[in-house]
């Protein structure tokens, strides 16, 4: 054997060697790829393959391309996926606790949200290790406000409406308000307003602005319901599976990922209220009488997710402070 071919030979096994412990990671995301959320985990997921010389790659699939939003924690849990992004409170019939950022005027603004996440991140971490995942970061929405296809002065103007529900807080809320809630995902909003499926919600400006609901709906109310938050989590056994300097990277991009995404939501919360106005939504506050039948809404909602959620539950809000 002459030294080229030797040579050859020793490359060879190196590369053989490299490519079976180089991971490349699918990260399933629901939400469009020009979505803050969305943007901040494709450079989360670029940070990760740079930190780690390329031994973890990650890909991210916005837009519900790899797995639906309602598909993506069970594809994360089951090993389908081995990371992905999902709508916290979308998963409160696995566990109550997973919903405590929706509870009607519990935490109102970016610095009770962010008081209420670290009062209940300890549980909300036990509970997915109890399904065999692994956080990562968790980032908010803007303060949830009311669209409508028209006015909504009073509880009959809004009685009988079609309401795009995307948990159940949502639901129960549309069913206390006199409207009638149907489950729908942020990526079929769009046509679902278009054809009249849907005629009003309670969302984010965020998720109005990327969907372009002023071609649809009229009325932005800036109620400020809540801030829900989407969670990145990792499948337990790929976590595991990754080395310790590779667990530390993926940490650290974390880290800065949450951050980068906490600080953009609170910079984007009224531009997207504005983009509303100049493309010709009205925007305003509820009437005082509206108000208070929303917030009559919540008490009643809070008071059910207090029982539901039990001593678990009454501990967050004890640590929350409010």
């Amino acid at each position: 054997m002459n030294i080229f071919t030797k040579f050859a030979g020793t490359a060879a096994l190196l590369l053989a060697a490299t490519s079976v412990h180089a991971e490349k990671w699918d990260m399933a995301l629901a939400y469009s790829a020009t979505n803050y959320h969305s943007e901040i985990a494709a450079e989360f997921a670029a940070a990760v393959t740079e930190a780690t010389g390329g031994d973890l790659e990650i890909v991210t699939h916005p837009g519900g391309s790899l797995f639906g939003g309602s598909e993506i924690f069970g594809a994360v849990r089951k090993g389908l996926a081995p990371i992905g992004e999902r709508l916290i409170s979308a998963l409160g019939n696995d566990n109550a606790l997973f919903e405590v950022d929706s509870v009607p005027f519990l935490a109102t603004g970016f610095a009770d949200s962010k008081k209420l996440y670290e009062a209940s991140k300890p549980a909300l971490i036990e509970a997915l290790e109890e399904s065999r995942l692994h956080f990562l970061y968790s980032c908010p929405w803007p303060p949830q406000g009311f669209y409508s296809v028209k006015e909504a002065n009073s509880l009959d103007d809004i009685a009988g409406m079609k309401f795009r529900a995307y948990n159940a807080t949502t639901s129960k809320m549309a069913e206390g308000l006199g409207m009638l809630p149907t489950k729908i995902e942020a990526a079929e909003l769009s046509q679902a307003f278009a054809t009249g499926v849907a005629q009003s919600m309670i969302s984010s400006g965020s998720t109005g602005y990327d969907r372009k609901l002023w071609e649809h709906v009229s009325h932005y109310y800036d109620v400020k319901a809540w801030l829900p938050r989407n969670m990145v989590i990792v499948n337990g056994k790929a976590w595991k599976r990754l080395s310790e300097d590779n667990q530390a990277a993926l940490t650290t991009a974390a880290a800065d990922a949450e951050a980068k995404c906490w600080a953009k939501a609170e910079e984007l919360d009224s531009w997207y209220v504005e983009q509303f106005k100049a493309n010709g939504m009205k925007v305003e506050t509820l009437n005082p009488e509206m108000q208070a039948e929303f917030e009559k809404i919540g008490a009643e909602l809070k008071a059910a997710w207090l029982e539901r959620a039990g001593d678990a539950g009454a501990a967050v809000i004890e640590a929350y402070g409010k």
